[in-house]
């Protein structure tokens, strides 16, 4: 099992708290966003991790690590990210964005499913967003799962409460015949892109391509992305906001509804 955290990004909605530091490094409850994933994957002694740098890339130097460089971090996004580790996409691979805290659990429900792909969702979003945001439509995205848990739409922009039964939340597995999907389609999407439109996005270049973007392509094109439903347990660092709220949740002991600290 091998891991790979994207943490290329700047984190310009962090400010002042990113001014001096990479955004995986802000602390959190005491400890960095980063640190706090590699106490979660050296629980399971998951030992095979990388990181993909960008913005402050020199700030990260975290011993027992394989670093990769996103040398056009300022203007290309999670997918391009991810593709900087591209020799790390084989056999049995978890990928988590670099702003997302998560319990033990969290990442056990990930390791036990057994499909070549597989994206955590929080069921249990609308109350999170709520403390976040004053209207949760205007940041959350369409997730649709049918009968059997299969992901059939992810990532859009909805104002309708129907078309989200979860929020993905920044963390996935690919395995088995997953990471081969995963990279034949990458390669084919960025060639039709080179010609043209972008068939990820096509109101966006392909180097600014989302993650969602590419994984709702996916399952467009008929491969099939597995939901691993969960209850809150995790938290995403995404602005000063974010964390000033964090902070005092967790001093008026009311964090545990949404994180458990000590987990």
């Amino acid at each position: 099992m091998k891991v790979i955290i994207l943490a290329a990004g700047e984190g310009s909605r962090l400010r002042p708290l990113t001014n001096n530091n990479p955004k995986c490094l802000v602390p959190l409850f005491g400890k960095s966003i980063l640190q706090w994933q590699l106490d979660v994957f050296n629980h399971f002694k998951i030992k095979n991790i990388s990181v993909v740098k960008g913005y402050l890339q020199n700030k990260i130097n975290l011993p027992n690590i394989d670093y990769f460089q996103n040398l056009n971090y300022d203007h290309t996004n999670m997918v391009e990210t991810l593709f900087c580790a591209r020799e790390k996409l084989f056999g049995d691979v978890i990928i988590s964005y670099g702003d997302i805290i998560f319990e033990k659990n969290v990442l056990k429900k990930l390791i036990e499913s057994e499909d070549d792909v597989s994206l955590i969702i929080d069921k249990n979003w609308e109350k999170y967003w709520k403390v976040r945001f004053e209207n949760p439509l205007d940041d959350a995205e369409s997730l649709i799962v049918d009968d059997d848990g299969y992901i059939t739409d992810l990532g859009q922009k909805t104002d309708s409460l129907k078309m989200i039964q979860g929020q993905y939340i920044g963390l996935m597995k690919f395995q088995n015949d997953g990471v081969k999907f995963l990279k034949n389609f990458y390669d084919n999407a960025k060639k039709i892109a080179s010609k043209g439109k972008n068939p990820l996005n096509p109101n966006l270049p392909f180097e600014k391509s989302f993650m969602t973007d590419l994984l709702h392509a996916m399952i467009k094109k008929g491969y099939k992305i597995k939901s691993i439903p969960i209850t809150n347990g995790w938290l995403e660092l995404d602005s000063y906001d974010d964390f000033m709220k964090y902070e005092k949740m967790h001093k008026e002991k009311t964090l545990s509804n949404f994180f458990n600290v000590e987990n």
